[in-house]
């Protein structure tokens, strides 16, 4: 039985991957059942076990590379816990490269990145709530700058091939969570 167990997930694994090398060299409209059976070396039947479509497949590798917070480690401020600590963000983003890079880029899914948003933000949120004299609406906007500055820097990184090496990119972005933007502009 747990060999059982075994093959089925290497077969489901093998036909994620088989769609990901396809999703690296074309738009996911563009891919058919046919070509992720026949490059994992499966027929189509096999495929519909595991799949509904090549959409299914993109959700479920999107849903494993958005992180658990509950699993990481809190951020911790002299005024309370926030969220996720940055370096523990980088590692997330590193250990998820080939994916994130692809995902957030030019030809990726535009809704990862409000699928990563989505599952940061009630975390922060929740650990804010119970603060006196909060405004959560803006609260909201301030994480949603937050986080997509977060997200558009750490794909600028992989795109520009990592120029800026990680901890330079580090202090960089603490700095601008820190002091702002404009403080950092020769104006």
């Amino acid at each position: 039985m747990n060999k059982r167990t075994e093959i089925t997930a290497q077969t489901k694994q093998n036909l994620m991957d088989a769609f990901w090398d396809l999703y690296c060299e074309k738009r996911i409209e563009k891919i058919t059942v046919k070509e992720i059976a026949n490059k994992a070396g499966y027929n189509r039947g096999t495929f519909y076990e595991y799949f509904t479509d090549v959409y299914n497949v993109l959700d479920e590798i999107e849903n494993s590379l958005i992180p658990s917070l509950d699993e990481l480690p809190p951020f911790s401020t002299p005024t309370g816990t926030i969220g996720m600590p940055l370096d523990v963000f980088f590692n997330v983003w590193e250990q998820n490269a080939k994916y994130y890079s692809v995902l957030l880029g030019d030809k990726g899914d535009p809704a990862f990145a409000r699928k990563l948003k989505n599952s940061i933000k009630p975390t922060i949120m929740k650990v804010l709530e119970d603060k006196p004299d909060i405004d959560l609406r803006e609260i909201d906007y301030i994480l949603e700058y937050t986080l997509t500055a977060m997200i558009g820097i750490m794909s600028y990184w992989f795109i520009k091939e990592m120029t800026l090496s990680r901890d330079r990119l580090f202090i960089l972005i603490h700095r601008l969570m820190e002091d702002g933007v404009t403080s950092h502009l020769p104006l």
